[in-house]
């Protein structure tokens, strides 16, 4: 099986232009498949189609958290409304601020292995698949790499028969 046969191809990306407001809508309702919606990360794509980052929840999420916070000692703080004022103010920094610049990719033809080689080694959740043309056509997802390897492990290619 190679990462073509295995990927889902891409739908919705991100600009490094894109505030993290719009991002996070993006990220809520894009569509994963014909029912559900919600994704945890999308590639960024230069005005070319070209992959420049990739923008996780994570990413958003690191954006509303202060560097300042890990140095301090947070025992008797108040946590009151504060989450909800810093991501007022982070909703407005772009993509191009807080999106992972070294994003571990496969091109289409990759193996299956090679890609769960990459998940494993750089403890990456999801591989955005490039096309001969360069471009991102889609991503591998972790929970479609398992379902890959359990549909072998259990047989299920055979209808069961071992």
């Amino acid at each position: 099986m190679k990462a073509k046969d295995l990927m889902i191809p891409l739908q919705e990306y991100l600009t490094p232009e894109t505030t993290l407001k719009e991002a996070a809508n993006i990220l809520r309702t894009a569509r994963r498949d014909e029912d559900k919606t919600g994704v945890k990360g999308l590639p960024v794509l230069d005005m070319n189609g070209k992959m420049v980052g990739f923008l996780s929840i994570g990413d958003i999420l690191k954006a509303v958290f202060p560097s300042y916070m890990s140095l301090m000692n947070l025992g008797d703080f108040t946590w009151d409304g504060m989450v909800e004022d810093m991501a007022k103010k982070a909703g407005n920094k772009k993509v191009s601020e807080m999106m992972t610049t070294h994003v571990i990719t496969v091109n289409e033809d990759a193996h299956l292995m090679e890609c769960v080689d990459h998940m494993i080694k750089n403890d990456v959740k999801r591989l955005p698949v490039i096309g001969k043309d360069g471009k991102v056509s889609g991503i591998i997802y972790e929970r479609d790499v398992f379902f890959a390897i359990t549909k072998a492990m259990l047989d299920e290619n055979n209808g069961g028969v071992k």
